[in-house]
């Protein structure tokens, strides 16, 4: 298993992090550079992260575990209406990027209203491709207890977001944060901040539990790996206009490619020895016709 991770240092002597991870044979999965000071988000294997804290400190820079990293997470809302104040909801996204994951806003079709609500099976599916959603409600708290219908039968772990204090178990989901619902403005004022890191922390614990019990029956291949290497044969990943062209997740990656014209040349990438269509499930995603790659677990070919 790779272990996630974020450095952070000055740009003098930034090499020999980059050179140590690759002799440990990780990857560097991100990288931004200012006048003075550079982060690296990289993954390694867990064995190895006590090597990279001791370079970081060697360097004054710092480094520390970033669950999030490497993960595509959905920021759910009833609707995306200005009338029914998103603001919560697009901070949600833009706060949890911050710590390495990709989020995908979705604004369900007929979400609104505590009666009329609904969510219909395409929507789920396209929920259900990532590795874990946020579903951002309101302020009423019999709203948003008339409302769990519409996450309490999503197959991936669910968080819901809302104003009022509410038990997780009561509404049917993995876990409920508060301090947040419809709110007309963007979320910077103090206590709107510290219920963003709270969120932040409860999705870190989720995200981990869920590489826990990952390793329990490892997949054939890390997706850091085939994230790399589909970025290396796959000549048309550089004409990608999306800022990330391949998204890696906790059990595979979403190709951002047209399914019916480039299944075939994906399904027969060699991964470490492996044709990736025989470790792999690849189908049409439920986003813009996206390939979705999901790794098989290493029990599957016993």
């Amino acid at each position: 298993m790779y272990e996630t991770m974020t450095y952070t240092g000055g740009v003098h002597k930034h090499y020999e992090i980059e050179e140590l991870i690759e002799d440990l044979g990780g990857f560097i999965l991100q990288k931004n550079e200012s006048q003075i000071d550079i982060t690296l988000t990289i993954a390694v294997p867990s064995e190895d992260t006590d090597k990279i804290e001791a370079k970081a400190k060697e360097l004054l820079g710092s480094v520390e575990l970033s669950p999030l990293a490497s993960t595509e997470i959905a920021v759910v809302s009833p609707t995306l209406a200005r009338q029914h104040l998103p603001h919560a909801a697009c901070d949600i996204a833009e706060y949890l990027r911050r710590y390495g994951t990709k989020t995908n806003m979705i604004g369900l079709a007929r979400g609104a209203g505590k009666g009329i609500a609904q969510i219909n099976k395409e929507e789920k599916d396209l929920i259900e491709e990532h590795d874990l959603a946020i579903f951002s409600l309101g302020s009423f708290d019999d709203c948003i207890r008339k409302k769990k219908f519409l996450f309490e039968d999503i197959d991936i772990p669910v968080i819901v977001t809302g104003s009022p204090e509410i038990v997780a178990e009561e509404i049917n989901a993995n876990a409920y944060v508060a301090g947040f619902g419809r709110i007309p403005r963007r979320l910077k004022r103090g206590e709107n901040i510290r219920a963003l890191r709270k969120l932040v922390k409860t999705s870190e614990d989720i995200i981990s539990k869920q590489k826990e019990e990952l390793s329990d029956d490892p997949l054939i291949i890390s997706p850091v790996i085939v994230k790399i290497t589909l970025e290396r044969e796959l000549p048309s990943i550089k004409d990608v206009n999306a800022p990330m062209a391949i998204v890696s997740q906790l059990d595979g990656v979403r190709v951002k490619l047209p399914y019916d014209e480039y299944y075939k040349e994906v399904a027969n990438v060699i991964v470490e020895g492996y044709r990736l269509g025989d470790i792999a499930e690849i189908k049409k995603s439920k986003m813009y016709d996206h390939i979705l790659v999901k790794i098989l677990p290493e029990t599957s070919i016993l």
